[in-house]
């Protein structure tokens, strides 16, 4: 029975679509150093429940691969997309960045068990194309204004995160609670990037201290154990096209705050995103409810 895993997946959609938000209400505290603070809360979940159950902290005895995944997942899409928005205009390279879905659902063909049907195709091109219209809205010029070296890091970003995604699921069998580990590994290395490459700066509120808070809760926290335990062990075709969701959200989230106002172009992309997940979810529509 795969739905219920895969709406637990669907959750991390919901909590990247705060990402942008909050991230604005943080104030001005450098990426690397972000991160650290924020991987440190995200281990503080895993932990807190492990600690519950104590016998939970044997899925910390991981062989090296699947350490190696993890960090690859968590630290390397984080380094890459910071390096990418540094290097690039931050339209066109989220654009790029934001590939890894579509990359999941084709890629998802290559493991075992799996079907690419021309739904789930379709869907994702759906899916491209609307979070093209968002990601694009009020963009001046093209690709042309901007360094290579951004959109080579985007690039490789959505290679990196479709790739740890779609590799999760060859390693069904570890525990979720491994990501706890893997957050406290990518803070350790997030606070030597921060410590070799930026300035330390401190929030100036108490609403910058909640809005750090509520990342290291949600988009960069528990969003990681629930998206593992839904690649892992639900429909990850599904969950590729429905991650499309996640920057229509996030846009809907800035307008309903004050930062931008609903235009024809982003009800358009509202229509491809979910008419691209609904298509690309058919097959679990048309199952009887006893599956």
């Amino acid at each position: 029975m795969q739905n219920f895993p895969t709406l637990v997946g669907f959750t991390a959609i919901l909590m990247w679509s705060a990402l942008a938000v909050l991230t604005a209400a943080s104030g001005t505290m450098p990426p690397f150093q972000l991160s650290a603070i924020c991987f440190l809360v995200g281990s503080l979940i895993g932990l807190t429940a492990m600690l519950r159950e104590p016998k939970r902290f044997r899925a910390l005895r991981q062989p090296a691969k699947v350490w190696a995944l993890g960090l690859f997942g968590l630290f390397g899409y984080h380094f890459l997309y910071f390096t990418a928005l540094r290097n690039a205009p931050a339209v066109e390279a989220g654009l790029i960045a934001y590939l890894w879905p579509l990359l999941i659902v084709v890629g998802s063909a290559l493991l075992p068990g799996e079907r690419l049907g021309w739904h789930h195709v379709a869907g994702a091109l759906m899916g491209l194309a609307g979070t093209a219209l968002i990601l694009m809205r009020g963009a001046e010029g093209g690709f042309g204004g901007g360094s290579l070296l951004g959109y080579a890091a985007a690039g490789l970003c959505a290679l990196t995160w479709s790739g740890y995604s779609l590799l999760s699921r060859r390693f069904g069998s570890t525990p979720t609670d491994v990501i706890a580990g893997f957050c406290i590994l990518s803070a350790v290395l997030s606070v030597i990037c921060h410590v070799m490459l930026e300035t330390t700066v401190w929030p100036d509120t108490s609403g910058q201290w909640l809005a750090v808070l509520g990342l290291g809760l949600g988009p960069v926290g528990l969003a990681f154990y629930v998206w593992d335990s839904g690649v892992k062990k639900g429909n990850i075709q599904v969950l590729g096209v429905a991650s499309y969701a996640a920057p229509l959200l996030s846009t809907l989230i800035l307008i309903l705050f004050g930062h931008g106002q609903l235009s024809v172009g982003i009800a358009v992309a509202c229509l491809l995103i979910t008419g691209g997940a609904f298509l690309a979810a058919k097959d679990l529509l048309r199952r009887p409810a006893s599956s």
